[in-house]
């Protein structure tokens, strides 16, 4: 068992790996290529082989420790990693026989890759319509109340289902963003929330620089922020989840 700390990296020394077949049983690990560039990142149930791969280290992109379970033909000495500050590798069990099918460890991460992204989509998609239902419903209660949505002052009227089509739209740009980092981020949730908080924060500019009387900029902020607060904490919390 190869356990990985954060941040951690182990070089791969071809002959040591040529024979041997690595299951991530916990956390992500990287694959490092060849020209020092970043490869594709292995979640937990990934299995791989590295023999002429190419592939010139493993590294560990998130904080928590990584664990590969290395197995490697019998009389055969695995891949080991020293590190004088920070030993991170267990003892081999002796008596591996070797794995010849990765057909079926590669199929399920690939499987469960797809069910996390059509899980987020699924929750995602409900949170888009509630946030399209809520900011409509803040829009025509503003109306109510005497706000005419007219941008510039004395323009165009704003009507109801433009906020609607808006809302949906940016509201689906989130979950995008959101699969893309359940996809390759090693943390998805803490990154979408600060991707999109800044993001909401710049659409609080301009309502302000449309010219539109104070009572339609303040409502249009509003409006920004209803969907914000419907879909964000929502799909982080999702993604908590499904990371988990």
């Amino acid at each position: 068992m190869l356990a990985l700390r954060g941040g951690a990296r182990v070089a791969v020394v071809a002959a040591e790996w040529c024979d041997a077949f690595g299951v991530v049983v916990r956390g992500r690990v990287q694959l490092e290529l060849r020209d020092g560039e970043p490869g594709p990142v292995l979640g937990r149930g990934a299995g791989f082989w590295l023999r002429g791969t190419g592939v010139r280290a493993l590294r560990n992109p998130g904080r928590r420790t990584a664990r590969v379970r290395v197995v490697t033909p019998k009389g055969k000495r695995p891949p080991q990693r020293r590190n004088r500050h920070t030993p991170v590798i267990e003892r081999w069990r002796n008596g591996m026989s070797s794995m010849n099918d990765t057909g079926g460890v590669a199929a399920g991460r690939t499987s469960r890759t797809t069910h996390r992204l059509r899980g987020l989509a699924g929750t995602g998609f409900v949170a888009t319509l509630v946030a399209m239902a809520a900011t409509t419903l803040a829009a025509a209660l503003a109306q109510v109340v005497g706000v005419d949505f007219e941008v510039p002052d004395g323009g165009e009227v704003i009507p109801l289902s433009g906020f609607a089509v808006v809302t949906g739209f940016f509201s689906v740009v989130g979950v995008v963003i959101a699969a893309a980092l359940l996809r390759w981020s090693a943390r998805p949730a803490e990154r979408f929330v600060w991707t999109a908080v800044s993001l909401t924060a710049i659409s609080l500019v301009p309502p302000f620089l449309v010219g539109a009387s104070i009572a339609t900029a303040t409502a249009l902020l509003g409006l920004h922020l209803v969907p914000a607060a419907v879909m964000i904490p929502v799909l982080a919390r999702s993604l908590r989840t499904w990371t988990d």
